[in-house]
């Protein structure tokens, strides 16, 4: 395998294990406070930390980033947004993979488009990680599950992020305005809807879980794109959903029917077969 896509894998796979603890984290905080709330903290947590580091190391900034950065900041934040209404009303191990399923599939889309087809191991390998994502989303009993459309938005609002930051040619500046354009996009809709009070915030640590998670994950996959292929980063890093499963099994007691162990273990063949190509 060549070392720009072993490095692709390898950051996607610490995208994917970071965003899904920063998931995971959210979501508990939305079950305490107003998604919005926590969504409003986590960009700016982000967008401070990423400040820091961009200057701290003294990154130039792009002015051709800019676009990019501003409009994957909005898709995020949509992603985002529905991903937390989402696991607040409806289970974690559904949620979560629904979001993922739908947010790798535009970018494979997209990637084949730019870059071409990939080769016939990592072809087989991202079809057996979506097919794997959508074994673990789906439902078990004849319910139709809470918070399924969030979930759903969710996954287009990542896919547009995923597409739109692959353009850029930085690494913490566009991460840094990406963030802000998040916090000022949910700042401006709460200060709309004043005088209606803001709740207050609880859940601090789930909060501060989901400010670090988020932003590792963000960092972790602008270097997994930069490395590779944008379809092998996405699909890599949209691994996320297993690991947010793990921990709702783990920390919950949440239920991990044959369909989703079987999809986890598709998950892990598809890192076989990338990897292999």
């Amino acid at each position: 395998m060549e070392t720009s896509s072993l490095l692709a894998l390898g950051f996607g796979l610490l995208s994917a294990l970071t965003w899904g603890a920063g998931d995971f984290g959210g979501g508990m905080a939305s079950r305490r406070t107003h998604p919005q709330g926590v969504v409003l903290w986590v960009s700016l947590l982000g967008f401070l930390l990423f400040l820091l580091l961009a200057l701290l190391l003294r990154e130039p900034l792009r002015e051709g980033d800019l676009p990019f950065a501003l409009l994957g900041g909005a898709s995020g934040t949509l992603g985002l947004l529905g991903l937390y209404r989402a696991l607040a009303q409806g289970a974690m191990s559904l949620a979560a993979p629904v979001a993922g399923v739908v947010g790798a599939a535009l970018p494979v889309a997209l990637g084949t488009l730019w870059e071409g087809p990939p080769g016939l191991l990592p072809a087989l390998g991202m079809g057996a990680g979506l097919l794997g994502v959508w074994l673990a989303s789906r439902p078990e009993g004849r319910a139709k599950p809470a918070g399924l459309p969030w979930a759903f938005l969710a996954g287009v609002g990542f896919g547009g992020y995923f597409a739109l930051m692959d353009r850029v040619e930085g690494l913490l500046w566009p991460a840094a305005l990406a963030k802000l354009t998040a916090f000022l996009l949910v700042l401006a809709h709460g200060l709309l809807a004043w005088p209606r009070p803001w709740p207050p915030l609880r859940g601090r640590p789930w909060v501060l879980l989901a400010g670090l998670g988020d932003a590792g994950g963000n960092l972790f996959f602008l270097l997994a794109a930069q490395s590779g292929r944008l379809d092998v980063a996405a699909v890599t890093s949209s691994f996320y959903p297993a690991f947010t499963v793990l921990l709702a099994w783990a920390l919950l007691g949440e239920r991990l029917g044959r369909s989703r162990l079987l999809g986890l273990g598709f998950s892990l063949l598809a890192l076989g077969l990338i990897a292999l190509g």
